[in-house]
């Protein structure tokens, strides 16, 4: 597993948690919202072949 995807994490993290902030005390909680799915979203398809990838592992350690 890359070292570079947890910090490419917490920099979306940092980014969108700022924006939600910045959003929410302009009024604008819809478009807040929506950049906290966005933020989770990219999130997600970044993690979600790492995970493919741990599922087959341990698929093949226990087909021995």
């Amino acid at each position: 597993m890359e070292v570079s995807i947890i910090f490419k994490i917490a920099a979306v993290g940092i980014l969108v948690s700022i924006l939600t902030q910045i959003l929410k005390h302009s009024g604008r909680d819809e478009q807040a919202f929506l950049v906290s799915l966005s933020g989770l979203l990219i999130v997600l398809f970044w993690v979600v072949p790492y995970i493919y990838d741990l599922f087959e592992s341990i698929q093949k350690l226990f087909m021995l």
